[in-house]
């Protein structure tokens, strides 16, 4: 008797939307659905306060919007739920004019969620499908460390541009003169 190897099917976005409200976050990488629960009342915590400096700077600076955990979909097997992103003014008319974002958001913010599974698929899927269809910059905050990194794409890869703790200073050439320590975000 031969092994048979089964081939999975892909799921797509279509299949996506007949997923149950069940108030689980369903994103999809490569065909293959990936599961995550609500966010913890620290991690909403932390993406409040990213949400008030951006729309802070961009009172100020109206060169684009942000969004909080947008729909974002990148092709038919390629959707995430980003906890907050940015997209420049000039972009908006062609990616964000719907009911979801369709392509890559110029900066995307990601919480790390407490579990080896989430780390693994925000630092490596998530980087990996956010670079190849060009998410421009990336921030990864880290909730109990209390560190951001921040990557930049590079030919076709969100490279690390560093990690940033304390009193260091966030800045973006996407966001021109904004400014904000990072303990701004992770204030107690």
């Amino acid at each position: 008797m031969q092994n048979v190897k089964t081939i999975e099917p892909l799921i797509s976005i279509y299949d996506l939307e007949a997923l149950p409200d069940d108030g689980n976050i369903y994103e999809l990488f490569e065909g293959e659905l990936s599961v995550a629960k609500a966010p913890s009342l620290k991690h909403q915590e932390l993406i409040g306060r990213f949400v008030t400096i951006l729309n802070n700077y961009l009172d100020q600076n109206p060169i684009g919007r942000v969004w909080l955990t947008p729909g974002v979909i990148f092709d038919e097997y390629n959707s995430a739920i980003p906890d907050l992103v940015f997209i420049s003014s000039e972009r908006i008319n062609r990616i964000a004019s719907g009911i979801h974002i369709v392509g890559a958001p110029d900066l995307v913010i990601e919480i790390l969620s407490p579990g080896s599974e989430n780390v693994r698929r925000d630092q490596v899927v998530k980087r990996q499908t956010y670079a190849r269809f060009g998410v421009k910059e990336y921030w990864i905050c880290e909730p109990v460390l209390e560190f951001i990194e921040i990557s930049r794409l590079q030919n076709n890869v969100l490279a690390s541009a560093g990690v940033l703790r304390n009193a260091e200073e966030m800045s973006s050439p996407l966001l021109p003169d904004l400014k904000f320590a990072v303990n701004d975000v992770f204030r107690k």
